[in-house]
Parts: C-alpha cells; sequence; structure tokens
C-alpha cells in the first residue's frame, strides 16, 4: 500500500469516526449497517458485481475468522 493509499485510509477512518461521534450510541450500529450497504453498492457500480462480491466475501470472512477466535 503506498503512502497515498494510507492517508485515503485514514482519511475515510476519520470520517466514519467523525459521523459516528454525531449520533447516539444507540443509532450507531444502524449508521455502520447502512453504510456497508451503501459502499458494497457504490462498489458493484464503480468496480463491478464480482470485484464487490469479492470484497464483502472479504468482510465476512474477517468477522467469521473473528468470531472464531473468541
Amino acid at each position: 500500500m503506498s503512502g497515498q493509499d494510507d492517508s485515503a485510509g485514514e482519511g475515510a477512518a476519520a470520517l466514519v469516526a467523525g459521523a459516528l461521534s454525531r449520533r447516539r450510541p444507540g443509532e450507531r450500529g444502524r449508521f455502520l449497517h447502512e453504510l456497508l450497504a451503501h459502499t458494497a453498492a457504490g462498489l458493484v457500480v464503480i468496480e463491478g458485481e464480482v470485484e464487490a462480491c469479492e470484497a464483502v466475501y472479504r468482510l465476512a470472512d474477517a468477522v467469521v475468522a473473528r468470531a472464531c477466535r473468541t
């Protein structure tokens, strides 16, 4: 990952953190659900269905792997 990619990721993380901080704790989970759904839909439009599916599957695999470790 290049330095530019790192700063883009940090910028995205800061954007999401800021949006979360403006929501009540009980609203944050729903916000993240919506963000993930819209992000996946955006990936379909920008990169195509196959690439978007791969990204969503990698995310799901990470969640499953984390759940199995706990």
